[in-house]
C-alpha cells in the first residue's frame, strides 16, 4: 500500500464550498481508503492507498458535499523530490511557497512572472513545482495572484511550513 496526499483546491475559504475535515477523513475511510488524516481546514488529507486515485475522491465529495473541487494528488515519493528540489532556505516557513501543479507548465510566460514579480521576490519552476520565495508575504504579491495565468496550468499553493508538516504526517502515519 502506498502513501498519498490530497491536495484540495479552494474549499473552506470564504464560507464557500465547505468541507468539514473529520468528515471528509470519515468518508475516505469508509470508501477504502486507509489511515486517513488531514490538516488544517484548507484540504490537506493524507492516506494510504493500493492505486493512486484519480478522480474517486472529488466524486465522493460532489455526492457529499454536493461540489466537484480540484483535488491533485501527490505521491510520498514526489513530496520528497519537491522538497529537495525547493531552492530557497528559509527559516520562516510562511515565506516560501510551493505551488503544485497538475500538469507540468510546458510553456510558462516568464515574461509576465518578472513584470509581476516585486523586488524581494523570487520564483523558480521545477518539474510540476513553481516554488515563491516572498519574503514580504503572499497578501499583496501580485505574483502570487498572477501565477497560474502565468504558467498555463491549475496549481494550488501551501507553504513551506505546511509542506513539512505534510512530509511528518506520511512518514509518521503507517
Amino acid at each position: 500500500m502506498d502513501r498519498y496526499i490530497a491536495l484540495f483546491r479552494g474549499i473552506n475559504v470564504g464560507g464557500k464550498n465547505i468541507v468539514p475535515m473529520k468528515e471528509l477523513a470519515s468518508l475516505m475511510n469508509d470508501c477504502g481508503y486507509e489511515n486517513t488524516q488531514t490538516y488544517i481546514q484548507s484540504g490537506n488529507v493524507v492516506f494510504n492507498s493500493n492505486k493512486r486515485p484519480s478522480t474517486e475522491i472529488r466524486e465522493l465529495v460532489e455526492e457529499k458535499f454536493g461540489f466537484k473541487p480540484e483535488v491533485l494528488i501527490v505521491s510520498r515519493k514526489e513530496l520528497h523530490q519537491a522538497i529537495a528540489n525547493n531552492p530557497y532556505d528559509v527559516v520562516d516557513g510562511k515565506q516560501c511557497h510551493f505551488y503544485f501543479c497538475m500538469s507540468t507548465p510546458k510553456s510558462a510566460n516568464t515574461v509576465k512572472l518578472n513584470q509581476l514579480k516585486a523586488a524581494s521576490e523570487e520564483y523558480a519552476i521545477e518539474g510540476k513545482v513553481f516554488y515563491l520565495y516572498a519574503p514580504d508575504g503572499i497578501g499583496r504579491s501580485k505574483l502570487a495572484a498572477g501565477v497560474e495565468g502565468c504558467l498555463g496550468v491549475s496549481a494550488t499553493a501551501r507553504n513551506l511550513n505546511t509542506v513539512n508538516k505534510l512530509s511528518e504526517m506520511v512518514e509518521n502515519a503507517e
